[in-house]
C-alpha cells in the first residue's frame, strides 16, 4: 500500500514538474539567443537545483526533456546554450533510473556532432570533449544488452575522436574505448579491428599522456577484442620502448605484460610478446626495470602450472650449473623454458636489430640479446652458428654500449656452451679470415669459461694462436689489442695451467711488441703470465725461454729484408730481455754476422745496427752483462763493424756507416775495447774511420774524429810514417767543418796526432816537410773568428812546437801582422821560448 502511495506521489510530482517546464521548452524555439539562455536556464531551476527524487527525474527527462536538449545540442548557434543543454543532458543520464532509453535518440545526435565526415560537426573543442565524455557516460552507465545494437555507432564515434586534434579528446577518446571494450565484452571483438588503424595513428603524438592512453587502451580493446590485431601492433609498441619518457615505457611493459598473462591466445604469440618484456628488464628506470621483472617472473610461474605435466622431470631433478655467471640469479624455470622454446623464432629477429643502422635498435637489441642467452643456458648450442656470425660483425660496430653488451653475450657461449664446440667454430673462422672482430668474441668466450673446463682445451688454442697464420696476419693495432685480450683471458682463467704453453704465449706477446704502435700493449699481460707461474717479472720469463725464442726467430733468417716480423720480433726480444740477452750471445752474433753482410738488404742492416748501437750504450745490462762478449768482439769488429764501414753511395748507406761508427764508439766507450786490442783492429778499423770523416752526418763525422783520437793515443808512437802522413790531411779539412763540435773535435785529434811522432832527428825528418805544412794552416785557424777554436789550435801547436820550435817561431813571425787578433802568436811564442829555455837549461 505504501508503495503505491510512493509511486503516486511520484506521479503527481512529474506531472506538476512537467507543467513548469512546458512554458521553458516552448521558449528554446524562440529565434533569440537571450531567450533560449533564459529558458535554460530556466529548465535549470527545475531539474538541478530542486530535490526529485529518481523516478521523477527519469520520467520527466525521457518524455519532455531529452528530445529538446538533443536538438538544442545539434542545432543551436549558440555555443553556450549548447553548453547548458549537455550539461542538462548528463545530469539527466547519471541521475536518472534508466539512462538506456536516451540511446536511440542521443547517440545519433552525438554522431553527428563528433564525427568529421558528418555534417553539423561541434567545431568547439570543449564542447566536443564535453559531448564525448557524454558518451563515455552512457558507456559505464548502460549494460552491454542495451549497448551492443549501436556498437557500429559508437565505434565509429571512437574512430573520428581518435584522431581529433585536442589532445584531451584523444586521451578521452582511449578511456572511451577501453570502455566499450569492457562494456561488451562478447560482442566487442566484432568492431575491435577497426579502432586499431586510428590508435596506431595516435600512438605517436607529441603529448607523452596520450602516448600512454593510447597504449593503454590498445591493450584493453586487443585483450578484450580480436588478439589478431597484435601483429599491427607489435611495431608501433616496441617503438615505444625507445621513448624518452619514463612513464609510456611502462605502459607498454604493463600492456605486454598483462597480454602474456590473459591474452586468450596468447600461447601463437609468446615469441613476439616476450621480447618485448625482456626488453623492459633492462630499462634505464629502476621501476620500469621491477615492473618487467615482476611481469615476467608471473609469466613463468603461470606458464609452469599450466604446463606442469611437461615438465615434471626438469622440476624434480633440475641442477644449476655449477659455474653460474657471478652475481646473476638464475631465471625460474618457467621463464627459461619459454626463452627456450621461442628461441628459434626470436633469435633470427633479435640478431638482425643488432645490425639495424638506427643506434637505439642496436643497444637495445644487444642488452636483449644478452638475456635471452641468460635464459637459454645449454640450449645456446644448436643456433651457435648465427650467434657467431652476428657477433662477429657486431663486435666491429661504432657504439660501445653495443660492442660491451655483445661481449658479455659471448662469455655467456664460454659458460653454457662446451669449448669443443664454441672452439671449433671460432678458430675454424679465424683461420680462413682473421679479424679484430673474431678474437674479441675468442677472449669473451675464454673469459666465460670455466678453468677446469677449458684446461684440457688449452694447448690447442695457445698452439693456434701462436701460430704466423693470426698472430702476424695484421699489424693492425686493434686486431693486436684483441690478440692481446685472448693472451690475457687465457692468463686470468687459466692461471698455473699456463706454464705448459708459456713459451706459446710469449711468442704472441712479443708479435704484439713488435708491431709498431702497439709496443706499449705488452706490460700488464707479460706480468700476468710471470706471476701466474710464481716467476720473479718479465725478465724471468726470458731466461726461461731465451734459447727457444732466439731459434724461433733465427730460422729464417738468411732470407730477412726490413719487412720481416722476425726482424721486429728480434729487436724486441734483445732490447726488453735486459741481462738475459748476454747469456744468449752465440746465436744472437752468429745473426748479426749473417745479415749484415753487405750484400744483404740495406734497411735491414740499418735496422739491426741501430738495435746493437743501443745494446753497446748499456753494453754491462745488456749484451756483457756476463761478461762474454769480449770472445765475440773479433767477429764484431772485422766481420759486422768493418765490412759496414767501407763507402757505398746512397742515403741508406750512409745512414748504415753512421750507425757502424756509432757501434765502435760504442765499444769503446764502453771501454770493451782495451788499448792492446785497440791496436789489434786499428790496421782494419782505421782507414775506413778515416774516409767516414767526409760523411754528411755531423754526428758520424764527430765520432769519426773521437774514434781516431783515441786510436792515436792508444797505438801511440807504434804508428808508421806513411798511416800518419794520411791522417792528418783529413783531420786537417775538418778545421773547416760547418759543425763548431767537430772543429773543436778535430783540434782535440790532431794533438794526439802530433804526440805519436818521435822527438828525434831520424823520426822527425820523414815528418819535416808535413809539419811545416801543418805549422802554416794551423797558424791560418789561430786567427778564426771563433775565440773556442783560436784556443783549441793554439793547444795544437804548443804540441807541435816541441817537434820543430824554429821551423814554428819563423812561421809565426811571417804571419803575424796578418792577424787580427795577434795575442795568440805572442803566446805561442812566448810557449816556445820556454820550452826552449827549459831545454837549454836541462
Amino acid at each position: 500500500m505504501a508503495e503505491e502511495e510512493d509511486a503516486l506521489g511520484d506521479r503527481r510530482r512529474a506531472a506538476e514538474v512537467a507543467q513548469a517546464l512546458s512554458c521553458h521548452l516552448n521558449s528554446l524555439r524562440e529565434p533569440t539567443r537571450e531567450t533560449r539562455l533564459r529558458a535554460l536556464a530556466g529548465l535549470r531551476a527545475e531539474v538541478q537545483e530542486q530535490p526529485l527524487a529518481a523516478s521523477v527525474l527519469q520520467e520527466v527527462f525521457a518524455k519532455q526533456l531529452l528530445r529538446p536538449l538533443v536538438r538544442c545540442l545539434v542545432a543551436d548557434p549558440a555555443e553556450r546554450c549548447r553548453e547548458l543543454a549537455l550539461q542538462l543532458t548528463r545530469y539527466g543520464l547519471s541521475h536518472g533510473t534508466q539512462p538506456a532509453e536516451a540511446l536511440p535518440c542521443l547517440l545519433p545526435a552525438l554522431a553527428q556532432r563528433l564525427c568529421p565526415q558528418q555534417q553539423g560537426q561541434e567545431p568547439c573543442e570543449e564542447l566536443r570533449l564535453g559531448l564525448l565524455q557524454l558518451l563515455c557516460l552512457l558507456l559505464q552507465l548502460c549494460g552491454g544488452l542495451a549497448l551492443t545494437p549501436y556498437l557500429p555507432e559508437i565505434t565509429r564515434i571512437l574512430q573520428a575522436t581518435l584522431l581529433d586534434s585536442y589532445p584531451e579528446i584523444k586521451r578521452e577518446s582511449c578511456r572511451g574505448a577501453a570502455a566499450c571494450a569492457q562494456a561488451m565484452p562478447e560482442h566487442f571483438h566484432m568492431q575491435s579491428e577497426s579502432l586499431i588503424k586510428p590508435l596506431m595513428q595516435t600512438i605517436s603524438h607529441q603529448h607523452f599522456r596520450v602516448r600512454v592512453a593510447v597504449i593503454q587502451a590498445t591493450g584493453t580493446v586487443i585483450q578484450v577484442g580480436n588478439g589478431k590485431s597484435v601483429d599491427d601492433v607489435l611495431s608501433h609498441l616496441a617503438q615505444r620502448l625507445f621513448d624518452e619518457i619514463p612513464q609510456v615505457r611502462q605502459a607498454v611493459t604493463s600492456v605486454i605484460g598483462e597480454w602474456l598473462l590473459h591474452l586468450r591466445d596468447r600461447y601463437s604469440y609468446f615469441h613476439k610478446l616476450i621480447p618485448l618484456l625482456l626488453s623492459s628488464i633492462t630499462d634505464e628506470m629502476p621501476e620500469t626495470k621491477e615492473l618487467a621483472q615482476n611481469y615476467w617472473k608471473r609469466v613463468g610461474l603461470q606458464w609452469e602450472k599450466e604446463n606442469e605435466e611437461d615438465i615434471k622431470d626438469k622440476l624434480d631433478f633440475y641442477a644449476a650449473p655449477s659455474h653460474y655467471p657471478k652475481g646473476v640469479v638464475q631465471p625460474k624455470l618457467g621463464c627459461r623454458e619459454l626463452v627456450i622454446r621461442n628461441l628459434s623464432k626470436i633469435l633470427p629477429a633479435v640478431c638482425n636489430d643488432l645490425t639495424d643502422w638506427v643506434e637505439g635498435t642496436r643497444i637495445k637489441a644487444s642488452q636483449l640479446l644478452f638475456i635471452l642467452l641468460l635464459h637459454a643456458e645449454d640450449h645456446i648450442t644448436q643456433h651457435m652458428e648465427l650467434l657467431l656470425r652476428t657477433l662477429y660483425r657486431v663486435c666491429l660496430d661504432e657504439e660501445s654500449n653495443v660492442v660491451q653488451n655483445c661481449v658479455k653475450a659471448a662469455e655467456l657461449i664460454g659458460t653454457f656452451v662446451n669449448p669443443q664446440v664454441s672452439l671449433r667454430l671460432i678458430m675454424s673462422a679465424l683461420k680462413k679470415t682473421p679479424m679484430p672482430s673474431y678474437l674479441m668474441v675468442l677472449a669473451a668466450v675464454i673469459k666465460g669459461c670455466p678453468r677446469q673446463v677449458f684446461q684440457p682445451h688449452l694447448a690447442y688454442l695457445a698452439n693456434t694462436i701462436s701460430e704466423p697464420e693470426i698472430c702476424q696476419r695484421s699489424d693492425e693495432v686493434f686486431y693486436m689489442e684483441q690478440l692481446l685480450s685472448c693472451v690475457e683471458a687465457l692468463i686470468d682463467v687459466c692461471q698455473e695451467d699456463c706454464k705448459a704453453v708459456s713459451l706459446q704465449l710469449l711468442k704472441v706477446l712479443v708479435t704484439i711488441m713488435a708491431i709498431p704502435r702497439a709496443d706499449h700493449l705488452h706490460q700488464r699481460a707479460m706480468n700476468s703470465l710471470a706471476e701466474a707461474q710464481h716467476l720473479g717479472g718479465f725478465i724471468d720469463l726470458y731466461k726461461q725461454h731465451m734459447d727457444q725464442l732466439m731459434a724461433w726467430v733465427s730460422v729464417s733468417h738468411d732470407r730477412w729484408n726490413c719487412y720481416c716480423p722476425e726482424l721486429l720480433q728480434l729487436d724486441v726480444i734483445v732490447t726488453h730481455s735486459g741481462p738475459v740477452i748476454g747469456e744468449a750471445l752465440q746465436g744472437f752474433v752468429l745473426i748479426l754476422k749473417n745479415c749484415l753482410q753487405p750484400t744483404k738488404d740495406p734497411p735491414m742492416r740499418l735496422k739491426l745496427f741501430t738495435i746493437l748501437s743501443q745494446l753497446l750504450q748499456k753494453a754491462k745490462q745488456t749484451i756483457n752483462s756476463q761478461g762474454q762478449f769480449h770472445s765475440y768482439l773479433e767477429i764484431v769488429i772485422k766481420d759486422i763493424l768493418a765490412p759496414n764501414l767501407q763507402w757505398q753511395a746512397g742515403r741508406t748507406a750512409a745512414a748504415i756507416r753512421t750507425t757502424a761508427v756509432s757501434c765502435l764508439w760504442a765499444l769503446i766507450y764502453s771501454e770493451m775495447l782495451s788499448p792492446k786490442e785497440i791496436f789489434k783492429v786499428e790496421e782494419v778499423l782505421m782507414p775506413p774511420v778515416v774516409a767516414t770523416l767526409e760523411e754528411d752526418s755531423k754526428m758520424t763525422r764527430l765520432m769519426a774524429c773521437r774514434i781516431v783520437s783515441i786510436f792515436l793515443n792508444s797505438c801511440g808512437k807504434q804508428f808508421e810514417p806513411d798511416k800518419l802522413n794520411k791522417i792528418y790531411p783529413e783531420l786537417l779539412k775538418r778545421l773547416d767543418d760547418a759543425s763548431h763540435e767537430v772543429r773543436l773535435a778535430a783540434a782535440k785529434t790532431l794533438i794526439s796526432w802530433f804526440k805519436c811522432i818521435r822527438n828525434d832527428d831520424n823520426e822527425k825528418s820523414v815528418f819535416k816537410t808535413n809539419i811545416e805544412f801543418l805549422y802554416r794552416e794551423l797558424l791560418i785557424h789561430l786567427d778564426d773568428p771563433d775565440e773556442n777554436i783560436q784556443q783549441a789550435v793554439l793547444d795544437v801547436l804548443k804540441e807541435g812546437s816541441i817537434l820543430y820550435p824554429d821551423l814554428l817561431a819563423k812561421e809565426i813571425e811571417a804571419v803575424e801582422h796578418k792577424h787580427r787578433i795577434p795575442a795568440y802568436c805572442d803566446q805561442l811564442l812566448q810557449h816556445i821560448q820556454a820550452t826552449g829555455c827549459r831545454t837549454s837549461g836541462s
